[in-house]
């Protein structure tokens, strides 16, 4: 089969649509891929273009005085009977188009190939970056590939993650890390259950510390972050008739990114102080990712804000902002979609935020007359 056809300069709601009739999740990106690549490599002028694995990325060289990186990850979560995409229209959501990923995050994408094959009045240069990944664990993230073996290409003045805010800019991120709870018991026939020592009914201290806990709120820069602590898996269970001697919880630490992972964990271990200090639970980090700070008060962050019309406000879950941030690079998250939609069977967006989002970029991007 040969390489899907995208047409860059087609409105970004028909492109979104055909993005999204490409499947991509996690780890079979491949074709999407080859997709991007090919349409850039023929329906662009000016730009170098670099395929990676499965990421896509391309840049421009014109010697301006700044320049912005336009990111977004090309996988999507496993498809829940939506693909291909489908458009309605009625009177409560108007014009909508449905899909997986057309929240997170493939209209995002169409708006940054769209301008990048339209737009001739630039003011920045621009560096495009299409990777894999994203939505599985962070050793996998393409981005990180990226960082890794292609650091140059991670050099800006600002940069704008697709992920899917409404329309309105979401600043910095929430971190997250994942911790593992494991209990230990004895091993008895369940009918003589008093002989055991039941490991899942150790965890019961663990779930009570989670409904009681009460998460922190903080305030930065204007932006309100909420912190969560949630349990996410629970394993345990040999066979029906058997008492159990292993079970764990995986919990999930969502915390504003005026804490370090370090910090973070402590504040987990503190949370859990009773329950470890049983001598019967162990915790173990399994996965962990820093949060960004706004970082609004960057002058390229405070002219995308004023493109943007000042519609700021926190993000609440983990994106690749944080990468960025880490680099010193002001990043913000900006792209059409309900985050609350993504990652749904019923996952769509509404037609007008892509153009919304199209036409914030192109005031932000374009040279002033």
């Amino acid at each position: 089969m040969g390489t899907a056809a995208l047409d860059l300069t087609a409105d970004p709601i028909d492109l979104t649509a055909a993005l999204v009739d490409i499947a991509s999740e996690s780890h079979h990106e491949a074709a999407l891929a080859d997709a991007v690549e090919h349409a850039l490599r023929a329906q662009t002028t000016g730009f170098e273009i670099l395929r990676h694995g499965d990421r896509v990325l391309a840049r421009t060289d014109r010697g301006l005085p700044s320049r912005v990186i336009l990111a977004g990850h090309l996988d999507t979560v496993p498809i829940a009977d939506n693909v291909p995409s489908r458009r309605t229209v009625d009177d409560v959501e108007g014009d909508v188009l449905h899909g997986c990923g057309t929240v997170d995050m493939k209209s995002g994408d169409a708006v940054f190939l769209h301008l990048a094959a339209t737009m001739s009045n630039v003011a920045h240069d621009l560096t495009l970056i299409f990777y894999d990944c994203e939505e599985i664990a962070a050793v996998h993230n393409g981005l990180g590939f990226i960082e890794r073996e292609l650091p140059d290409w991670l050099r800006g003045d600002v940069a704008i993650l697709g992920e899917p805010t409404a329309g309105q800019i979401e600043a910095g991120c929430q971190g997250t890390l994942r911790v593992r709870l494991t209990a230990t018991g004895t091993r008895a026939h369940s009918a003589r259950s008093w002989m055991g020592d039941n490991a899942i009914h150790a965890l019961s201290g663990v779930l009570a510390t989670l409904s009681a806990y009460a998460p922190r709120r903080v305030d930065i820069d204007g932006c309100e972050y909420r912190e969560g602590l949630s349990a996410v898996r629970i394993d345990g269970g040999v066979a029906g008739n058997v008492v159990p001697d292993l079970a764990s919880v995986d919990v999930n630490f969502r915390f504003a990114p005026d804490r370090t992972v370090d910090a973070a964990l402590d504040h987990v271990r503190e949370v859990f102080a009773a329950e470890l200090s049983s001598g019967r639970i162990g915790l173990e980090l399994t996965d962990s990712s820093p949060g960004a700070l706004p970082g609004l008060s960057h002058p390229a962050a405070q002219a995308l804000v004023a493109a943007a019309g000042g519609r700021v406000r926190a993000k609440y879950g983990w994106t690749d902002v944080a990468r960025f941030a880490a680099l010193g690079i002001p990043a913000v998250n900006l792209g059409p979609g309900d985050p609350n939609l993504a990652h749904r069977r019923d996952e769509r967006v509404p037609t007008a935020q892509i153009t919304e989002v199209t036409d914030i970029l192109r005031r932000h991007l374009r040279t002033p007359t």
